[in-house]
């Protein structure tokens, strides 16, 4: 390993000012820039550090910066309240510094310098660079600590030298370097401190010697002196994990993964399957069976809970202030609030009878998109962060299993309406064969509690109506049907 990214350089004193004009143009046009809609205020640092000196050729920075704007008008695609009293999301960053840039390097371009102590130089998106991307490689591979940066690994996994990097194009909330045909480096772009799901539950699933979740292979670390005490691991995991102690302050910043080669996103998939007027009902019963194994290994690797009357009415609770802060966000929804509250209202009427429900860890926001089949048929799940755009302690509560088979049917209702002429019948097989492929292996049918699965389905339906409002308005309609459909469905019955 070089000598320069064996040890940090002080971070020359006014970077972030000089960069501050450029990051307020550049930072919301990016896809995980989650403050879209709302004017970037300021900009304050969290952590910064030098990975390369910005010598003639290349410099490299490693910052954390908190984002600073006005709240969001709905509750659901604001920050999380941040109980420490920080306002504003923070975002992971990685800062090149060239001279000039090779127009291989063009769609990377941040801005140029015009004052500061990097005057003169052009700053980009270093992961599309392949010496930066290289680096952080290296740096996992050594188990190196730069400044407060820590790069860890599993002892028992070895990161081979000399892989050639590429940057993922695929349109994701964070952003993925792919190093040969052998790993993938998810980098979190939009990171809060403490324990991440998306490191711990793959951790969790791997001591399970559970297939269907590639296991992580190193990980990345941030100890950031904003005084934020981080969340300490639970008291079930075990080692390896990146442990928090007391009062310090720990990022999750990336994970590292093997690479499944050749392998087709569920998405992608059921479009061109879609498109050719082919039948996925197969792959959604096969993809059933593989969120089950994954469900049943997590309740073996973490501990469940009862869901009673009152842990019911939280949940139930939860769901109507999120259809009202809605409602206030989306206009258009008011027609149907009452037909979807009464969804919500059945689940806390079963409740009050005395009905119980068992919660567990769940992926958390589960998608065609965060399923992979591989060349050999076989399915993954990835991507446990869950929904960003809930606080890190709600992504980390035990939930009914039943949340994530309601983000599967949803996307396939997405899927379907994603063609030239939508298909709803297409929509309605998937949705029966992916349930019947989960009762195979989870021994429960997920249709045989309805009422649950409604307000699960309903509450999710919700969720990507005001997603969409805020940042896809063209697909609104499509969360909007559901809408529609649900609010009659819930009248009925």
């Amino acid at each position: 390993m070089s000598e320069a990214v064996t040890h940090s350089v002080t971070t020359p004193p006014g970077l972030l000012a000089s960069l501050d004009p450029l990051l307020r143009e550049w930072l919301p046009r990016q896809r995980w820039f989650a403050g879209k809609g709302r004017p970037v205020t300021g900009f304050s640092l969290v952590s910064a550090t030098e990975l390369l000196p910005p010598t003639a050729k290349l410099g490299l920075y490693h910052l954390l910066v908190r984002a600073h704007q006005p709240p969001a008008a709905a509750p659901q695609t604001a920050a999380p309240p941040d109980p420490h009293g920080h306002p504003g999301d923070t975002y992971q960053l990685l800062i090149g510094v060239r001279e000039a840039l090779p127009p291989r390097l063009a769609p990377a371009l941040i801005g140029h310098l015009t004052e500061g102590p990097l005057a003169g130089r052009t700053v980009y998106e270093a992961l599309y660079d392949t010496r930066p991307a290289e680096l952080l490689l290296e740096a996992l591979r050594t188990q190196d600590r730069i400044g407060g940066l820590r790069f860890e690994k599993d002892p028992d996994r070895d990161i081979r030298p000399g892989l050639v990097p590429r940057v993922s194009t695929a349109e994701q909330s964070n952003s993925s370097v792919v190093y040969g045909d052998t790993f993938i480096l998810k980098l979190l772009r939009r990171v809060v401190p403490g324990v991440n799901p998306d490191l711990e539950l793959p951790l969790a699933l791997a001591r399970q010697g559970c297939a269907r979740v590639p296991a992580p292979v190193a990980w990345m670390l941030a100890d950031a002196a904003d005084g934020v005490p981080a969340q300490a691991a639970p008291a079930e995991s075990e080692e390896p994990y990146p442990t928090a102690y007391p009062g310090e302050t720990t990022y999750v910043l990336g994970v590292l993964q093997p690479f499944v080669q050749g392998a087709t996103d569920g998405w992608e998939l059921a479009l061109r399957e879609l498109a050719k007027g082919e039948d996925f009902q197969a792959e959604a019963r096969a993809l059933g069976r593989a969120t089950a194994e994954v469900h049943t290994a997590l309740a073996r690797a973490l501990p469940t809970v009862t869901l009673g009357h009152l842990q019911m009415r939280a949940l139930v609770d939860g769901m109507i202030e999120r259809l009202e802060a809605a409602a206030q966000a989306v206009p258009t929804l008011h027609p149907y609030v009452p037909g979807l509250l009464s969804a919500f209202e059945a689940l806390g009427q079963l409740a009050e009878e005395g009905h119980t429900w068992t919660a567990q860890r769940v992926h958390g926001d589960l998608h065609l998109g965060q399923c992979l089949r591989s060349p050999s048929g076989e399915w993954s799940l990835i991507d446990f962060e869950g929904e960003p755009a809930r606080p890190l302690a709600e992504r980390r509560m035990p939930q009914p299993a039943l949340r994530d088979v309601a983000g599967m049917l949803r996307s396939f209702d997405y899927a379907a309406h994603s063609a030239g002429t939508p298909a709803p019948q297409w929509a309605e097989a998937c949705r029966a064969a992916y349930c019947s492929g989960y009762a195979e292996v989870g021994g429960r049918d997920p249709r045989h509690d309805p009422v649950l699965l409604r307000a699960c389905e309903t509450d999710k339906a919700i969720y990507e109506v005001v997603y969409e409002a805020r940042h896809r308005p063209d697909w609104l309609p499509v969360p909007l049907a559901a809408v529609r459909r649900l609010a009659l469905s819930s009248r009925s019955t």
